[in-house]
């Protein structure tokens, strides 16, 4: 590729332009294979960070999802009115109101898992196992260390880098099929 707009910079080898564009292709990969689930991407999204975060309120999702809270509520309301989605008082403030996933929810989140690491598998097809374990592994460094420095995210960072660890060395003995990820993709 040429140097963008004459600055010198090679886009092929720019680490940001290529994560995002990563994930930009992937999600729009992801969205292919998915129709077959009956959900949005959007949708999607939603329910893996719910599964993550019960009991969040509205703009605590809103912004883990990086989404104006007006559009979340809207999707919130769609997803209610479909059974995906209930809200549930606040015991603590009788105003707020907690999101929680309802029994229809629970078994889609395999089915959403299993569309991940298809388009995960077609996306790195082109890497050996080893080449992918490592690719993971560093981008989850990448992660940790950008969590670090994120204040919001560092209580949600420790989390997901927990997860990542193998069952025997998380904490409390959780096995691998508690972790239920935000369509996060572990080959």
């Amino acid at each position: 590729m040429a140097p963008f707009m004459g600055l010198g910079v090679d886009l092929d080898h720019s680490f940001g332009f290529l994560v995002n564009d990563v994930a930009r292709l992937f999600g729009r990969r992801f969205s292919q294979n998915g129709k077959r689930l009956g959900l949005t991407r959007a949708q999607c999204r939603t329910i893996g960070y719910l599964a993550r975060n019960e009991g969040i309120n509205q703009a605590g999702l809103a912004d883990l999802l990086e989404i104006r809270p007006m559009t979340l509520v809207r999707q919130i309301d769609r997803m209610e009115e479909a059974g995906w989605i209930e809200r549930r008082p606040d015991p603590s403030d009788r105003r707020a109101r907690r999101l929680y996933l309802t029994g229809k929810a629970r078994p889609i989140l395999g089915r959403i898992l299993k569309v991940a690491n298809e388009t995960a598998d077609e996306a790195m097809i082109g890497l050996t196992p080893a080449e992918t374990s490592e690719l993971v592994d560093l981008l989850g460094r990448v992660h940790d260390t950008l969590s670090d420095r994120v204040p919001f995210e560092r209580a949600a960072a420790a989390a997901a880098s927990a997860r990542r660890k193998p069952p025997a060395e998380r904490a409390g003995g959780e096995s691998s099929e508690s972790a239920v990820p935000a369509v996060e993709v572990t080959r």
